[in-house]
């Protein structure tokens, strides 16, 4: 008699199911106490925009029609706000549904999925699920070595995911580094950057990516509303693409896949000026605030373009982790990067910052295992 597991394709019994960490709820209820700063999975702790939660209100009247399948107006003010063409976008349940586009539609068995050290965990998974070679290409410290991934490419290489910033590291890619990435990238390779923080730059050696899509060529840009925009919890991103790219994620995109209400708090997003502002105000607020705590703590930190930072406690990071939280302060472990005394903090409020660094310093003055 068969087991269930026994009608389970082969290549997907090798995954390993995402884990989004403790939520806050989850942490009152088994410590018993009344106040969690979570800092753990990159939100934006100011909320979404007034005229999003407006949009939502409205649109929450009309959720007994069914969603606008190729999310018509959205799609278009996106275009205009990026400057493509409008039929070089595709709007999904966050820029993560856009991933797995692309893997549903380019990626064969025996394929490869190239990705740098320090992945997001979609980039192995599109691999796994898809039954292609996960072909993991060693960091130059906390940076993409876009030379050793340009050297890895093979006539089996199909996506290449270049995060830019880079989640966990928060480290992007310069212009001129990309550009001759780029003229080594051959015509059967389709790279994908993940710019899903990209609103909170301030490096002005950051590339301008879009400009490959305007070009026609084999790329995918993806965005998300989840980060500067706070609407993380209506699961909504899209992808610029070039057009043959888009024309084939068509034909494997879900119909009514982003809801209404998605949509709509989206395009009133777009038209709120002081969205992006206000967020990108409080994360460089943060930045140089955490910057400074961390030096006088003595912890070795690196600089981020994100709207979190990779700080090394000198830890195991898993007893880090339970340290804070013992205090009321969650965040990412580094052990699931690959870096064992590391430990992940979303850039947060002035309050938030404060909780994190007075609960960090308690916590560094406990004996530990390191």
């Amino acid at each position: 008699m068969f087991r269930t597991r026994d009608l389970i394709r082969a290549t997907v019994k090798r995954i390993t199911p995402y884990s989004p960490g403790k939520s806050s709820a989850e942490v009152t209820k088994e410590l018993g106490i009344t106040e969690v700063t979570k800092l753990a999975s990159n939100e934006n702790p100011l909320g979404p925009s007034p005229l999003a939660i407006e949009a939502m209100q409205k649109a929450a009247a009309e959720v007994f029609v069914y969603p606008d399948p190729l999310c018509v107006e959205l799609t278009g003010a996106l275009a205009n706000h990026l400057q493509v063409l409008p039929e070089t976008v595709l709007v999904g349940r966050g820029s993560d549904e856009v991933i797995s586009m692309l893997g549903l539609a380019f990626v064969n068995p025996g394929d490869q999925v190239m990705f740098s050290q320090y992945p997001f965990a979609l980039y192995p998974l599109t691999a796994w699920i898809t039954d292609a070679q996960a072909v993991e290409v060693p960091a130059r410290g906390f940076e993409h070595d876009l030379e050793a991934m340009a050297r890895a490419i093979t006539p089996r290489t199909k996506l290449i995911f270049i995060g830019n910033p880079c989640n966990p590291t928060g480290t992007i890619i310069p212009a001129d580094q990309m550009a001759d990435f780029m003229q080594k990238v051959p015509n059967h390779v389709v790279v994908v950057f993940d710019e899903a923080y990209f609103e909170y730059v301030d490096d002005p050696s950051y590339p301008d990516c879009l400009s490959y899509v305007r070009q026609g060529r084999r790329v995918a840009v993806l965005r998300t509303f989840s980060k500067a925009y706070a609407l993380a919890g209506l699961r909504i991103g899209y992808g610029a693409c070039g057009r043959s790219v888009a024309e084939a994620l068509k034909l494997v995109r879900a119909p009514f896949n982003v809801s209404s209400i998605a949509q709509a708090a989206a395009l009133a997003s777009l038209q709120d000026p002081n969205q992006v502002a206000r967020s990108v105000k409080m994360v460089a607020e943060g930045k140089a605030y955490l910057y400074q705590q961390c030096d006088e703590l003595g912890l070795q930190y690196v600089p981020t373009q994100g709207n979190f930072m990779l700080i090394d406690t000198g830890r195991d990071s898993r007893w880090m982790f339970d340290a804070l939280m013992r205090r009321g302060v969650t965040v990412r472990t580094g052990d699931i990067f690959g870096l064992p005394t590391w430990v992940r903090v979303t850039i947060g409020t002035g309050e938030q910052n404060g909780r994190f660094i007075a609960a960090l310093t308690e916590a560094l003055k406990e004996p530990s295992s390191l």
